[in-house]
């Protein structure tokens, strides 16, 4: 057959472009169950402590991800990647960075100014730009970084109007302790991704369902006993309620799970730095419910931010794609 080296050749460019293309609907896919993860836990804050809601978002997920690792190696039949001791060294890393970056959001919180730290909190993309290249030595090209720091002039402008701050209030507020801590949360939520990302590429594997899998079932049982020894000494009876509202429970642990297995899975196929820009697509999801569902009025500063948010994503997927 002549043409039967011209057939594989297409096969192998289309199997390429899948490939290439397979981290856009992935990444999709989590910023969605995210936002679906965040407005359920939301609704367990009046039941259960800061610390003890976000510990659901953990002990939840454990037996999801779990049964999804068995079936995919039991019932399908994949090999479980091979671990090594720079993986293990990985995974504990990317764990304690997003404990300690839910730690730091509870904490945020607590001030009452917090607006401005939450605002600054977005720019996570930009330092996952700069983390990406010193700890896994990964750049982007200039465009996708212009790109990137677009959606996250964004991602602020959209949080500014939001919260109706003002320039002034935001450079002033640049000399407040919650403004540090909400900047600490953008840097700890970022390393996570990027060390996650460096657990991924470290396992010895074809699968990239597998790995993911493997990935998010290990870290979230070492989150879920670190998690449970901080809430059994420091807020006792937390633990307990979540067991009284488990089907709340079960709900935010189902979408925590779907979503974090999709970044996983997006996290091996290109990098954190395009993941998570394009994972900010989660803020028009709430922009677009908040204006079709709950008639909100927005404001010409959130409008202006949905733009250069919108404008910011198409460029980095032209880019990343062709």
């Amino acid at each position: 057959d002549p043409y039967a080296s011209i057939r594989c050749d297409q096969a192998a460019d289309t199997g390429t472009m899948t490939v290439t293309i397979l981290w856009i609907p992935v990444t999709i896919a989590a910023a969605f169950f995210q936002n679906v993860r965040s407005a359920v836990q939301r609704h367990l804050k009046s039941k259960l402590s800061d610390m003890g809601a976000a510990y659901v978002r953990f002990l939840y997920a454990c037996p999801f991800a779990l049964v999804w690792l068995a079936l995919l190696t039991l019932g399908f039949g994949l090999d479980l990647p091979t671990p090594s001791s720079t993986f293990v060294t990985w995974i504990i890393a990317g764990s304690i960075a997003q404990i300690t970056f839910t730690f730091l959001l509870m904490w945020l919180f607590s001030f009452s100014n917090f607006t401005v730290g939450t605002a600054l909190s977005k720019t996570e993309v930009v330092q996952v730009v700069v983390l990406e290249a010193i700890v896994l030595h990964e750049m982007i090209s200039g465009l996708a970084t212009s790109a990137v720091v677009v959606a996250t002039a964004g991602v602020l402008i959209m949080t500014a109007g939001k919260s109706k701050l003002s320039v002034a209030s935001l450079v002033s507020g640049l000399r407040q302790k919650s403004t540090m801590i909400g900047l600490a949360c953008g840097f700890f939520l970022g390393l996570s991704a990027v060390l996650f990302r460096g657990a991924l590429l470290s396992l010895e594997g074809d699968s990239i369902l597998a790995k993911s899998a493997y990935t998010l079932a290990i870290a979230t049982v070492f989150q879920s006993i670190v998690m449970s020894a901080w809430l059994y000494y420091r807020e006792p009876g937390q633990i307990t309620r979540t067991f009284i509202n488990w089907r709340h429970c079960a709900t935010v642990g189902f979408a925590g799970w779907i979503a974090s297995i999709c970044w996983f899975i997006a996290f091996t196929l290109t990098n954190a730095a395009f993941v998570r820009a394009l994972g900010q697509i989660e803020l028009l999801f709430t922009f677009l419910a908040s204006v079709l569902i709950f008639r909100e009025k927005v404001s010409r500063k959130e409008i202006v931010g949905v733009v250069l948010l919108i404008v910011g994503i198409v460029v980095l997927v032209l880019e990343k794609t062709y």
